[in-house]
């Protein structure tokens, strides 16, 4: 905040471009699950974006990763940018450029809708993990969810994914984006 001084000497508070840039870009904490066989082609540069029918627009996501079964554990957080919001054809040459292949799959999902989303994976970390019993355990029952929980509207779930980050990460990487 800048204390700014008019001509009647009067002082008023005003935002500066950095306390706006904070604002914008903060993030939303979410929990997804995602299947075991995806999360590895994360970590062997083949997957660089998720793709989604619907989803958060205009700010960065911190997306707290649950493994589907025969996994099941929360395990990892992804670092994601803003979501890149088109047409189904867009997002799926989104697809295509970032491995051969992938846009037939993502038009083929998105086709019916007017847009879609592409959003890029910037980081990933890997931690030893929640189980699904502890989860169970900890929250009075837990059911994975189906697309995505927004944490910020669920304090105890977001307390609960928060506590992976006490452990220190078995791996993480910058994801590179060609």
């Amino acid at each position: 905040m800048m204390c700014m001084v008019d001509s009647e000497g009067s002082t008023h508070q005003q935002k500066n471009l950095f306390d706006l840039a904070d604002e914008a870009a903060e993030v939303e904490p979410v929990l997804m699950a995602l299947h075991a066989e995806y999360y590895e082609l994360i970590w062997s540069g083949l997957k660089t974006h998720e793709f989604r029918r619907r989803f958060v627009e205009g700010r960065p996501v911190r997306w707290f990763v649950y493994l589907n079964a025969p996994v099941s554990r929360l395990a990892a957080v992804i670092d994601l940018g803003p979501a890149v919001v088109d047409v189904p054809e867009r997002i799926a040459a989104i697809a295509e450029h970032a491995r051969v292949g992938n846009g037939a799959s993502v038009l083929e999902y998105t086709k019916d809708l007017p847009r879609a989303y592409a959003i890029p994976i910037l980081r990933v970390a890997e931690y030893p993990g929640i189980s699904v019993d502890r989860l169970r355990g900890e929250l009075g029952g837990f059911h994975p969810p189906q697309g995505y929980v927004f944490l910020a509207r669920n304090p105890q779930l977001r307390a609960v994914c928060e506590k992976l980050l006490s452990d220190d990460p078995l791996r993480e990487m910058v994801v590179p984006h060609p």
